[in-house]
């Protein structure tokens, strides 16, 4: 049967019907679609005219206003917005869920659950989007038949009618349902929820995010479901077997991904607790570190793949599993495409979860700490190539004053262990790399099914990892400034965890620091990669030096041949999806460190992204959301935005500013000096 691509079919519609858009254009699901494509149909913007993009508006939260400093720098801005019932809808980083007018930016509803900022949430405060479900049963004018669902930082799921904000009734008690996290917590911030739930067959599905290297007994990773009309509990899951270990976690904190028609939902799993030493959960810790695909309707589990066996680096998978149908050179297959902390891409049958290709069991480095019981090999991909470098040594550093930063990154990066990939943590300290937070995280992988390419953002940093025995940790112990600290009780060590950085502050290894990667899933190739990022917002003077930044961040890509992505510098930017040449950047108030979306609204495409900063990456806080059209007839970007608002172009625009004042104070001084001399010669007999 022949394929329509997605992209030409938007084209005749808009061709046909040009008052109408279909509802398949609307970004209704967190990923997009179910399936967390991140791809969109429309086609008005494109590579010819995306430089004529100008701000729509600018939506402000007031959390800037209302909060305290203090507060406000314990808040990550991650949200997605969600374009249905004629409303942007997404949250903030303290769970008011709000609703936008799309044209203008102009608030329709606001619901605030008001969420208590004493709390201290070990993963700040937190909320990368809400889930919206329409119930086909109820009454069309029925309240709540259309709702929008969201966990809180609080460990509750709250339920909204998506026309009004106003809390669903009939949904547990008064629109919320609390979770029992378990077991007691240290702290009230210990667990919460960050990502957005989904819904499947009328139940929804909810992880969670917990404090991580605290203790062995730790709360369970327990994914819980509940019936989407009424709130009662359906099914939980625990992803760890528990036979013959003690551990806890192997939770679900990124985003889940729905196949509708086959009633399955689809699971990231983490790591068990603890995640530097693993001595007393001995085994593969099996369905930890895993895509686990689960019947929604029961919670049975269908099958499970794992990607790392008996973790003790925190290689988490942090990313939506993506939902494509793609062609392997022996047909088209519907897969589950699942990137990784590593800057693996691991492609598994969708049925099955079986591999495409064959994934080998390769020799890992061994030597654990004492008491560690290591998995001899780990799984690695043999198609598609791996996103980044998988090993660095301490010939690779980098530093921009060669006898001093270069050489103080060295020392840092040659005294630990490092034996490439896998390397074990150790008492001497160990070189993990790619870092902690990937590789791939958050933001999750973009799939153009008319073009078969996959695009995601990476981040290539240096975690230098210490164990510390117990025995030598004083009571009170604080760490050095810049280093993670974690207790790790019940274990025979504590750990530390820092970014290598220099005496700047720059990070030790080469740039480039974050790149976009384009990816030929048939043919298992690397198409291009392009920086995303520039020390704009974090150099002195803002030097736009062109490394690329850290991208936990993800990337949304359109039929018209565009990629837009957020980096840690205060831009939005487009690539061409072709050639990753970067087309275009529109200022931001502050860093938009969340996955952009798009959407059609009156005849006119939209690309929006939240723009709060991150907190944890020491960027500017803020508290905006902020769409981007193309100009009007008549209307044209501005000189300032064409010039100024580029990266380099304040420090252009301040360095001509300095060297007027300068040229204008040495004219004044000159002319000073030549009435002095003036006025002396005429005193002169």
């Amino acid at each position: 049967m022949m394929r329509i691509p997605v992209g030409l079919f938007a084209f005749f519609i808009g061709i046909l019907f040009p008052g109408i858009q279909p509802h398949a254009f609307a970004w209704e699901h967190w990923g997009g679609d179910r399936g967390g494509s991140r791809f969109s149909p429309l086609t008005q913007i494109t590579p010819g005219n995306v430089d004529r993009l100008v701000r729509a508006w600018e939506f402000r939260i007031g959390d800037l206003d209302r909060r305290t400093p203090e507060i406000m720098k314990r808040t990550k801005f991650q949200a997605t917005p969600l374009f249905v019932e004629d409303s942007l809808i997404f949250c903030s980083p303290f769970n008011e869920v709000i609703a936008l007018d799309p044209g203008s930016g102009a608030q329709k509803w606001r619901f605030d659950p008001k969420i208590p900022t004493s709390q201290r949430p070990a993963n700040r405060y937190n909320c990368r989007g809400v889930t919206y479900w329409v119930d086909d049963k109820a009454a069309e004018t029925a309240t709540c038949r259309a709702r929008i669902f969201m966990g809180t930082n609080d460990v509750r799921v709250i339920a909204l009618d998506a026309k009004t904000g106003i809390p669903c009734a009939d949904f547990g008690t008064n629109g919320e349902v609390r979770i029992d996290t378990g077991m007691p917590l240290e702290w009230p911030g210990e667990f919460q929820i960050t990502s957005p739930p989904v819904v499947a067959r009328d139940v929804v599905i909810i992880g969670s995010a917990i404090s991580d290297n605290r203790r062995v007994e730790a709360p369970p990773g327990t994914v819980r479901a509940f019936d989407a009309r009424t709130g009662l509990p359906r099914w939980s899951f625990d992803p760890l077997l528990r036979d013959g270990i003690v551990a806890g976690h192997a939770n679900v904190w990124a985003p889940m991904s729905v196949d509708e028609a086959r009633g399955l939902v689809f699971l990231p799993t983490s790591s068990p607790s603890a995640d530097f030493w693993g001595g007393r959960r001995p085994g593969n810790n099996e369905h930890a570190n895993s895509v686990v695909a689960l019947r929604a309707e029961t919670g049975e589990r269908v099958w499970s793949f794992q990607t790392v066996h008996h973790d003790v680096w925190d290689y988490d998978l942090p990313a939506q599993p993506t939902l494509a149908r793609i062609d392997t050179g022996e047909g088209l297959r519907d897969v589950v495409i699942q990137p990784t902390k590593q800057g693996f891409v691991f492609v598994l049958d969708r049925d099955t979860g079986k591999p495409i290709w064959p994934v080998e069991e390769r020799a890992v480095p061994q030597g654990g700490a004492e008491g560690e019981q290591l998995s001899p090999t780990q799984p690695f991909p043999t198609h598609v190539p791996a996103l980044l470098p998988q090993r660095i040594s301490a010939d690779d550093v980098f530093g921009l004053v060669p006898f001093w930063e270069r050489e103080a990154c060295r020392a840092s990066v040659a005294s630990a262990r490092n034996e490439g990939l896998y390397t074990p943590p150790s008492t001497q300290g160990t070189v993990v790399y790619p870092m902690t937070g990937g590789g791939v995280n958050w933001g999750g992988a973009a799939f153009d099914p008319d073009n078969q390419i996959l695009y995601a953002n990476t981040t290539r940093a240096i975690h230098i990892v210490k164990l510390l025995p117990r025995a030598t940790i004083p009571d009170g112990f604080n760490p050095p400034s810049g280093h993670d600290f974690g207790r790790q009780q019940g274990t025979p060590f504590a750990m530390t965890r820092a970014v290598a950085l220099s005496p700047l502050g720059l990070l030790c290894n080469k740039p480039p620091w974050g790149e976009m990667v384009a990816v030929d899933l048939k043919a298992g190739k690397i198409l291009w990669r392009a920086r995303v990022g520039t020390t704009e917002d974090r150099a002195p003077l803002g030097i736009a030096l062109g490394f690329g930044t850290p991208l936990v961040n993800g990337v949304a890509i359109t039929a018209g041949g565009l990629a837009f992505s957020g980096a840690l510098d205060a831009y939005l930017r487009a690539f061409d999806a072709k050639s990753g040449q970067e087309l275009w950047q529109g200022r931001l108030p502050v860093p938009g460190v969340a996955n952009p979306m798009t959407y059609m609204w009156k005849g006119e495409q939209h690309v929006a992204i939240g723009a709060g900063g991150h907190s944890e990456s020491g960027t500017t806080i803020g508290d905006s959301v902020v769409a981007f059209r193309l100009a009007r007839p008549g209307e044209t970007p501005s000189l300032w935005s064409r010039t100024i608002d580029r990266p380099g172009g304040r420090f252009i625009g301040g360095a001509i500013v300095a060297a007027f004042v300068v040229l204008m104070l040495a004219a004044l001084m000159r002319r000073w000096s030549r009435s002095r001399v003036h006025g002396c010669e005429r005193m002169r007999p």
